[in-house]
């Protein structure tokens, strides 16, 4: 595991793009395993920075994203689809057909499931994938508990999940209690793994999940097993551990 200490936010988004734009420059036709929430905007705004200096090119890149609320439509603000056309795809040359999310309007979550994971083989696998790190330690929405060998999966949110997540609906009853997200087995099949972290209220968890024991209790923990990992932090982030 490789860590890359950044001195705050802004500098850890510009390190995390340029490993992300190095594969799609050595790999045009790479499949990027993306992320949502706040942390990886500042990585996308600067890969649009990029590509509109025409420095990067997304035509021939594939996109699986981690996880999608169950039973939020793609035109909802909130869902991810939303968000991933708003921050990224609708700003570059990629092409649509070739971005994939989890379809959260699928009631039968085994259904969704399976469809899901039969495209991600279909494809070969991911070549580089972007995590965040939840304050509970969980990767997509893999919460605390959950085994380590699932593939794509319907997931119960945790109530600290649920909570974190009222600052995006006007009302407690909105937020989604389900959602459909890789599961560790499928995140740890990547080839490459990008963890981005930023904050001082990250920096228990990523102590726990980096340099403490591997347990479900700490989902991320698990990738310590994996051979090609890179984090990259910032300092308030890193301030529990010596580098």
């Amino acid at each position: 595991m490789k860590i890359i200490k950044a001195k705050d936010y802004k500098d850890m988004s510009r390190k995390a793009a340029n490993i992300i734009s190095a594969q799609i420059i050595m790999k045009p036709d790479c499949v990027l395993g993306l992320a949502t929430g706040s942390t990886p905007i500042g990585a996308y705004e600067q890969l649009v920075e990029w590509y509109r200096k025409g420095d990067l090119d997304f035509s021939q890149v594939t996109t699986m994203n981690l996880d999608e609320y169950k039973g939020i439509s793609r035109d909802n603000e909130q869902s991810y689809y939303y968000f991933m056309n708003e921050k990224l795809f609708d700003l570059v040359n990629i092409h649509k057909e070739n971005t994939y999310l989890p379809d959260g309007m699928e009631p039968d979550s085994e259904i969704a499931c399976r469809k899901y994971n039969e495209i991600i083989h279909s494809i070969g696998g991911v070549d580089l994938q972007l995590l965040g790190l939840g304050h509970n330690g969980h990767i997509g929405f893999n919460e605390p508990g959950i085994a380590f060998e699932k593939e794509t999966h319907c997931v119960n949110l945790s109530s600290q999940t649920i909570k974190a997540n009222m600052r995006f609906f006007a009302d407690e009853k909105e937020v989604p209690r389900q959602a459909y997200t890789m599961g560790i087995k499928t995140i740890m099949s990547a080839h490459k793994i990008l963890v981005i972290v930023s904050g001082e209220d990250k920096a228990e968890i990523l102590k726990k999940a980096f340099f403490g024991p591997i347990t479900p209790a700490v989902p991320a923990s698990v990738l310590q097993l994996h051979n090609d990992v890179t984090v990259v932090a910032d300092e308030a982030a890193l301030k529990e551990v010596d580098l």
